[in-house]
């Protein structure tokens, strides 16, 4: 499928989906919520020229809804983009205005290795990030240099937990929380394997579909954080830097307008005091925060309110056929 094709019928059929929820959904008070996407310079390829041209299109998108954002960066993804374009990907990010944080070297898991392994992946990561930190300091002023964990695993046991906390904080990051996931990462594979398959039909259903899973998600979580606080919190919103959201980040950005968010940088959302309460009990697994929050004040959450992906996204390319 063209770029030309994909591009107009993402337009049409999304924002049908996006028009909808305006008309349904009454004007609510602002709310904040702050923008990331993890896995920079891009998911799922090193061609060069598909990972500028993801950039670019996030960016663009960005850009025109005036939303600030921070951009987690995996060194290795950048070390492996040929002819030593990498950085100046990443500069395109800073040059912009966004922040660009760690997300380790090679997206190492804390839940499957010592501290002191992945304090060593932080550094060699810093090795990538300090010139475009540098560069950014010069053109936008220094912002909070932050990290956010692969797979949200903080460690799985309280010395690794704590081991690693008092390191990071001896370098001078802050930990970027987050609040709302819409496993984007499950709907990109399968869109990755629609695109190959040129199977438009299912492309389109799977725009539709994980537009409205957006919004579901968006809306539970707003409620799970209610029912931790008592009240609203600022909110920050987990992507990645993959072919799907670059697609569709009209829409995406559009969905949260409709239902009354506004969008502020990370360092704004993180100051709210809710980002003081302690995560709760080490655990190997990668919640969002409002899970862990809900654990450390015991409060009774019920987790299985949370909707999964669409059964058939997490099916397609199990077989031969893809399911309809």
């Amino acid at each position: 499928m063209s770029r030309a094709v994909r591009v107009g019928a993402a337009a049409l059929v999304p924002g049908l989906l996006a028009a909808a929820l305006l008309a349904q959904t009454p004007a609510p008070a602002v709310k904040p919520v702050a923008l990331t996407f993890d896995d920079l310079p891009a998911v799922g390829t090193s061609n060069v020229a598909a990972v500028r041209a993801i950039t670019n299109d996030i960016l663009d998108g960005l850009d025109r809804h005036h939303a600030p954002a921070t951009g987690f960066v995996i060194g290795r993804g950048v070390d492996a983009l040929a002819n030593h374009s990498g950085p100046s990907i990443l500069d395109e990010w800073t040059r912009r205005g966004y922040l660009l944080g760690s997300h380790t070297y090679s997206h190492i898991d804390l839940s499957v290795v010592t501290a002191k392994a992945f304090e060593d992946d932080v550094i060699a990561n810093e090795k990538v990030l300090e010139p475009v930190w540098a560069t950014a300091a010069v053109t936008a002023g220094v912002g909070t240099k932050y990290l956010r964990f692969p797979f949200n695993h903080a460690g799985d046991t309280a010395a690794k937990h704590d081991a690693v906390r008092a390191f990071l904080t001896s370098r001078g990051y802050q930990i970027a929380a987050c609040t709302i996931d819409t496993s984007d990462y499950v709907f990109n594979d399968a869109y990755a394997l629609m695109q190959q398959r040129r199977d438009t039909q299912s492309i389109v259903k799977l725009w539709a579909d994980y537009l409205a899973y957006t919004a579901t998600e968006i809306d539970y979580y707003e409620s799970l954080n209610v029912q931790v606080f008592g009240h609203s919190i600022p909110h920050v919103m987990l992507l990645h830097a993959n072919r799907l959201n670059a697609d569709l980040i009209e829409q995406l950005l559009t969905i949260f307008e409709t239902k009354g968010f506004q969008f502020v940088t990370l360092d704004e959302a993180q100051a709210d005091p809710a980002y003081q309460t302690p995560e709760g009990p080490p655990t190997k697994y990668g919640p969002m925060w409002g899970y862990r929050w809900a654990n450390a004040r015991q409060i009774k959450i019920n987790g299985a309110a949370e909707q999964e992906p669409p059964d058939w996204i997490l099916r397609y390319g199990k077989t031969a056929i893809a399911v309809k």
